[in-house]
Formats: C-alpha cells, sequence, structure tokens
C-alpha cells in the first residue's frame, strides 16, 4: 500500500434553488447532484518522511498551506496509523471557477485516499464531516453518488437521476462563489420541492440571473447553448451544460462550438468515477494478500 492513482471527477448541479440563508451568512439550498466523468487525475505515494506532504504541480497564485489538497491532508494526519509522508502529483483539466467543484473534488479525493494509505480506518460520514470544514461541496464527493441535496449542501439522500450525455461549456471567465452568494439580487425565498419533484427536474439555478447579468461571457454562452435545449448553469457558473440523449448528437453541437469557449463531451455518473477506482484499488490489495 505505497501508492494510489484516483480520477478527481466534477460534478453538475441538475438544478440549485435557495431556499433562505442563515444567520452565520451561509445558504439554505436544495440541488441535485449528480458526477459527470470528466476529471482531474491524482496520484498519491507514500514517503519515508514523516510529516512530510509535498504537491506537485503546486497551484499557481495558491499558497501550500492555502490549497484545499494540502488541507485535506493535514486534516487526516492526526488519524494516521503509519507515520509516513504523502507526496501527492496533480494532473489538472477542470477549470477554476467554473461551479464544477474541481477543488472540492480534488479535496474530497485526497481524503478517500489517505484514509487507504495512512490506515486511518475512518467511515465515510467522519470523512463528510472533515471536508465540510474545507467547503460546503466536499461531503458530495465524498459521499460519492448522485445525491438529493439539502442544508448547505451537506444534508444527502441518495437518488438515481438520468444519465444522459452532456455538453459542458465554459466560456472564457471565472465565476467568484462568494461574490454570486452576496449579492443583492439573489432570490433567496425559493419555495423548497420535494425529490420527487427534484427527479423529475422541475427545478432551475436561483443564481443563473444574477451571473448573466454580471458576466457577460456566461450571458453570451448561455443564450448560445439555448438555441440547442434546455441550458443550463452549474453550481454559481461559470460552466454551462446541455443534456443529450445521444453522443452523437452531443458532438454535434461540440463541433459548432465558438473557439474561445472550451468545451467537453461527458456522460453523467450516478456513482463517482473515485470511488469505483477506489474500490477497484481496495479489491487489488485483498487479492494481493
Amino acid at each position: 500500500m505505497t501508492s494510489l492513482a484516483l480520477p478527481s471527477p466534477a460534478k453538475l448541479n441538475l438544478f440549485l434553488h435557495i431556499t433562505g440563508q442563515r444567520e452565520d451568512g451561509y445558504h439554505e439550498l436544495q440541488t441535485v447532484f449528480q458526477f459527470i466523468d470528466v476529471a482531474d487525475h491524482m496520484h498519491f505515494s507514500v514517503t519515508d518522511s514523516d510529516n512530510l506532504i509535498s504537491l506537485s504541480p503546486e497551484l499557481p497564485g495558491v499558497p501550500f498551506e492555502h490549497n484545499l489538497i494540502v488541507k485535506a491532508a493535514r486534516l487526516l494526519e492526526p488519524y494516521r496509523s503509519i507515520n509516513t509522508g504523502i507526496h501527492i502529483e496533480i494532473d489538472k483539466c477542470l477549470p477554476m471557477g467554473g461551479g464544477i467543484g474541481g477543488g472540492s473534488s480534488n479535496a474530497a479525493t485526497t481524503l478517500l485516499a489517505l484514509n487507504q494509505l495512512w490506515q486511518c480506518h475512518l467511515p465515510l460520514e467522519t470523512l463528510a464531516a472533515l471536508g465540510k470544514q474545507l467547503g460546503a461541496d466536499v461531503p458530495i464527493f465524498v459521499f460519492g453518488h448522485s445525491a438529493f441535496a439539502e442544508g448547505i449542501g451537506e444534508k444527502l439522500s441518495k437518488v438515481e437521476p438520468e444519465t444522459p450525455f452532456y455538453l459542458l461549456l465554459k466560456p472564457n471567465c471565472e465565476v467568484p462563489t462568494g461574490q454570486i452568494f452576496t449579492d443583492k439580487y439573489l432570490t433567496r425565498d425559493t419555495p423548497a420541492i420535494r425529490i420527487s419533484h427534484a427527479l423529475k427536474l422541475e427545478g432551475h439555478n436561483d443564481c443563473l440571473e444574477v451571473v448573466r447579468r454580471l458576466y457577460s461571457e456566461v450571458d453570451e454562452a448561455f443564450l448560445w447553448l439555448q438555441q440547442f435545449g434546455d441550458a443550463k448553469l452549474t453550481g454559481t457558473g461559470a460552466c454551462l451544460f446541455l443534456a443529450f440523449d445521444s453522443i452523437d448528437e452531443a458532438n454535434r453541437v461540440k463541433a459548432a462550438v465558438p473557439d474561445k469557449w472550451q468545451a467537453w463531451v461527458c456522460r453523467g455518473c450516478n456513482t463517482s468515477p473515485t470511488h469505483n477506482a477506489l474500490n477497484q484499488w481496495i479489491a487489488s490489495q485483498h487479492t494481493a494478500c
């Protein structure tokens, strides 16, 4: 048990309703999280250096100790059964500021990987509680299954939405989550809905109009994508997505995407690719023993 390679996937918010705001500033919400098979790739290697955490490459503009990957590793250090260091390599392809949870996914993947390599033996519930300290989206990536979420996003109920192909579109901008959630025009009183209605996708994204008003790039991309179907914003953006019944149809629209935007064709996943890979690795360790 000296190394482990895992994908660190993106997520989509199939809808996002803001139902209230708490005294601590956090927003109460309802959403359905679903994973997609677009992912960063992370490799974790045990080292002989006690208490040493290293990361390659470091994220430009982000101090080492402020990186969510490093923060996640620090959270697990007290639970180690073996006193070894860890070297983490990341092949980053998920865009920042896209609303697809790249940083949260990286943090959760780190918790899941080091729980194994450091033999912490923590249950998912404990890992999710630790992850919540790092961000509201981290628990869903620890949970590892599509979910109807409430609270600030940490109250998760397993669901099985359809798994279409998606065209994921990234305008040439980044949208800070804090800016959107503090905007005075953000709707904060959308009535709560039931899971059954959520699974029929009878919802919208309360952040969409705020983001479109503040970011002309998102507005332009939304109007472009909308001509092909029911375009949606994920999270607070900037990424938009559109569901398709076939990969050929998704690829046809992708071929028409203007060069100034990034685009991916991907598949919805109700089980996280991280968990699939981790379970295979655990099974291989047992077989080796």
